[in-house]
């Protein structure tokens, strides 16, 4: 059963929110490429809980998102789409960690999937 492994919290000032969330919850963040994306630390590897990121706020990102670690995302992807779930970002490569996807729910949600491979790349 998949469990949430990730989180995404749309963002406009990113300088400000890092500094809230920093001061208030004592979050660590880092830069992840050139997108609108910093890495959320969120407490210690060994404490119990997922890791996030702050995201530059877009359709996609319009309220916070959790992300469900899948063993298969492509059958994942089937499955929400035949009970009602409407995909608003296909399968893509994170290279050399999984791949990732989003799907807007029968009630509006956005949730995301991500599947682990380190072999995953641009096809």
């Amino acid at each position: 059963m998949p469990k949430i492994v990730h989180f995404e919290i749309p963002v406009d000032d990113p300088q400000r929110a890092t500094t809230f969330y920093h001061d208030v919850l004592g979050w660590e963040f880092s830069q992840y490429g050139e997108a609108p994306y910093w890495l959320v630390r969120a407490g210690a590897e060994a404490e119990p809980g997922a890791d996030g990121a702050l995201v530059g706020r877009e359709d996609l990102h319009r309220g916070p998102v959790v992300i469900a670690g899948v063993t298969n995302i492509d059958d994942t992807l089937s499955r929400a789409s035949d009970r009602g779930g409407k995909v608003i970002q296909g399968k893509l490569p994170i290279p050399g960690m999984g791949w990732s996807a989003y799907v807007r729910d029968p009630e509006g949600n956005t949730i995301g999937f991500f599947q682990q491979d380190s072999a995953a790349a641009p096809q």
